[in-house]
């Protein structure tokens, strides 16, 4: 790569690493596997740089990655329900965390119960905002797939959150 490609990577990485870590941190349930998913993005991105012709799908083409590294590293045996307990440190916008705090803690040990698949929809479709034919693309299958999934998951996500909602009642 010359100077300016080179220049233009560094300034795309700064722009959006806080980004793709976080949503690699929804997609897995674990900062360190999200910075070593969100990296391995990058890596694949820095290494196609010159390929690619629209520098406007560049966010696409790192999702598309980091959810199939996702996908593609829960099918390891070793990987295999390994999250944290761990809440990201991020304050609320009224300033005072209460139930918010509670409610976060719940969504993401809930998404921690989804299977990796529905967990990946679930958080391009509602938390990264894509619609159905959106999701398909990233995950390279039919929207049909998608609603399926989308279906599934929230109903896993339901019951997740139900046993984390006891949980945290108990807890308190």
């Amino acid at each position: 790569m010359d100077q300016r490609e080179e220049q233009e990577f560094a300034e795309y990485f700064v722009a959006r690493r806080e980004a793709v870590r976080r949503m690699a941190f929804l997609l897995c349930g674990d900062w360190h596997r999200a910075d070593d998913l969100a990296q391995t993005a990058f890596v694949a991105l820095h290494r196609r740089w010159r390929k690619v012709r629209d520098k406007g799908a560049l966010d696409a083409y790192v999702r598309k990655t980091l959810v199939r590294a996702v996908i593609d590293e829960s099918r390891r045996p070793w990987r295999r329900e390994r999250f944290t307990d761990e809440v990201p440190d991020t304050p609320s916008p009224s300033g005072e965390p209460g139930e918010e705090v509670a409610t976060r803690e719940a969504l993401l040990a809930g998404l921690r119960r989804v299977p990796p698949r529905q967990r990946a929809v679930l958080v391009l479709r509602f938390l990264e905002g894509l619609d159905v034919a959106g999701a398909a693309e990233v995950l390279g299958c039919t929207e049909g797939t998608v609603k399926s999934q989308t279906a599934r998951g929230l109903d896993a996500l339901r019951d997740a959150l139900g046993d984390a909602l006891d949980d945290l009642r108990s807890a308190s």
